[in-house]
């Protein structure tokens, strides 16, 4: 079943294959359905190490053409990654900045506590 998805998906992008397959935003999708799949058989062999250092490989190859489009356009990056799901960066800025709230909130709860305590 995961074969036959996996299948059509290639068959779609065989007929733009020709047109756009050296660009980047190409090449990064290209990676990440690797990644995917990847990801799926390794969910199912858990001591396969070559398919596990494959699969680094080609986070670092993805990570690198993503470093460089940003770099170069800042709107096709911005794009491109909207379009693949991909927003490690995002996520963690997200939950930073929910922390840094938590915190903030804390601070002041304290600040009142203690400002009840003394001069109550």
């Amino acid at each position: 079943m995961v074969k036959k998805i996996i299948h059509s998906s290639q068959l779609l992008h065989k007929k733009k294959k020709k047109k756009i397959c050296g660009s980047v935003e190409f090449q990064v999708f290209h990676f990440t359905s690797k990644i995917r799949r990847l990801t799926s058989h390794l969910e199912l062999h858990k001591r396969d190490f070559l398919s596990q250092r494959g699969l680094r490989i080609i986070l670092g190859k993805r990570q690198r053409l993503l470093t460089y489009l940003s770099n170069k356009n800042k709107v096709r990056y911005k794009k491109c990654n909207g379009s693949i799901k991909y927003s490690g960066t995002k996520n963690f800025l997200i939950n930073f900045e929910f922390l840094i709230i938590i915190l903030v909130l804390f601070y002041f709860l304290i600040i009142f506590f203690l400002v009840k305590l003394f001069f109550v």
